[in-house]
């Protein structure tokens, strides 16, 4: 029993031991052809197939500090009624594109109606007014005209005393309560012609009044919001459409006040629009020349170019100069994506081998690279034949 027990041991032992080594060899293989972290086996330049290569540079270029903003409409039109009144209809809707004078919305005008009626009732009273105001001037006038006369012709005879004393001062008494009556009639007249006047301007009033009840376009723009519907009550103060003229749009963003003095009025800045995937010219406009003391940051508004699919309320990004730094570049096309992994076809001594980027930042055509190149290298473009 005991030499059977020793004979397992040792087979088991001799196994473990050939285990053992099998395990050494197959890791000697595999570890032979270590390649170092970064990069694949060269590969050897395959024959009679022309090769596109391009070379990795090291250029100068700008950084941008990216002021974040919101397009906004440069002129924006808040309607809003001038006379409180239940509104009666509204003829338009967000998105509509209206012209001047267009109307907009239409309110109760059954008040004003009734104001305007009064006040032409009250117009044609004061210039009955008036007419009886100026008989009774022409009739005082008369009057004057005879207790002159009067008073003259007496005062005549007195002086050649063909007239006593008592019918010369009764004479002159007639006179000047003659001309106190005219003087009455007259300003009882210019009372009269006020009262026809200010009786016109409330007539005037309450025609604008009852204009204001149809509520119509200031200019040619779009309607942004419907803030209201028939039944609601209008009040002054109290928006019921929000209107964008025709005057284009603007980006308006924020920059942090390190930054403020590369930004000028007129100054020509480049602006991001990512839902468009357009970089475009604007033109700064307004510079807010106040920080907003929680964020430290100055409001910035630039002009944007007239463009399809633009619209109030879009996110924009407004570059800003900020400073120039050397960057590795190489065409775009020359990167290969693998799942989340980027690498390059790059040409050594003995061939051509596979390595992993990192990029960063695009400009136009050209991709940076942050790690796994140094800038003097020479890369194979993905070609036709690549992409099958």
């Amino acid at each position: 029993m005991s030499v059977m027990k020793n004979r397992k041991r040792i087979i088991a032992a001799l196994i473990a031991g050939l285990g053992m080594g099998a395990v050494i060899i197959l890791f000697w293989l595999l570890s032979k052809d270590k390649i170092s972290p970064g990069i694949t086996a060269p590969e050897p330049e395959p024959a009679g197939k022309a090769i596109e290569t391009v070379q990795a540079k090291i250029k100068t270029v700008t950084e941008y500090y990216n002021g974040v903003g919101t397009v906004q409409p440069r002129t924006q039109a808040r309607i809003e009624a001038r006379v409180p009144g239940q509104i009666k209809a509204v003829w338009v809707r967000a998105g509509e594109v209206v012209s001047e004078g267009q109307g907009l919305v239409v309110l109760d005008d059954r008040q004003m109606k009734s104001r305007l009626s009064q006040a032409r009732q009250s117009l044609q009273g004061a210039i009955s007014q008036k007419a009886q105001a100026r008989q009774a001037i022409n009739s005082a006038q008369a009057a004057y005209a005879e207790a002159q006369s009067a008073y003259q012709r007496t005062k005549a005879f007195f002086e050649a005393e063909a007239a006593a004393e008592t019918a010369l001062e009764k004479a002159r008494s007639h006179f000047f309560q003659a001309e106190a009556a005219l003087k009455r009639a007259k300003d009882g007249f210019s009372g009269a012609s006020a009262a026809v006047r200010m009786s016109k301007e409330r007539v005037r009033e309450a025609e604008i009044a009852l204009g204001y009840t149809n509520i119509k376009a200031p200019a040619d723009g779009k309607i942004l919001k419907r803030l209201a519907d028939p039944g609601d009550q209008a009040m002054p103060g109290k928006p019921l459409l929000l209107m964008r003229t025709e005057s284009g749009l603007r980006l308006e963003a924020f920059v942090r006040e390190s930054l403020i003095q590369k930004v000028w009025p007129s100054a020509l800045l480049r602006v991001e629009l990512p839902s468009l995937q357009k970089t475009v010219d604007a033109e700064v406009e307004e510079l807010i020349p106040y920080a907003d003391p929680k964020s430290r940051s100055f409001l910035v508004k630039a002009r944007l170019p007239d463009m399809p699919g633009l619209y109030p309320g879009m996110y924009g990004k407004l570059l800003i100069p900020h400073k120039t730094v050397d960057v590795i570049l190489i065409p775009g096309k020359a990167v290969d994506a693998v799942g989340q992994l980027e690498l390059v076809t790059v040409k050594t001594p003995d061939g051509w081998e596979r390595r992993y980027i990192k990029t960063g930042d695009i400009y136009g055509d050209q991709v940076e690279v942050l790690s796994g190149l140094s800038g003097t290298e020479v890369l194979k473009t993905k070609g036709p034949a690549d992409d099958e």
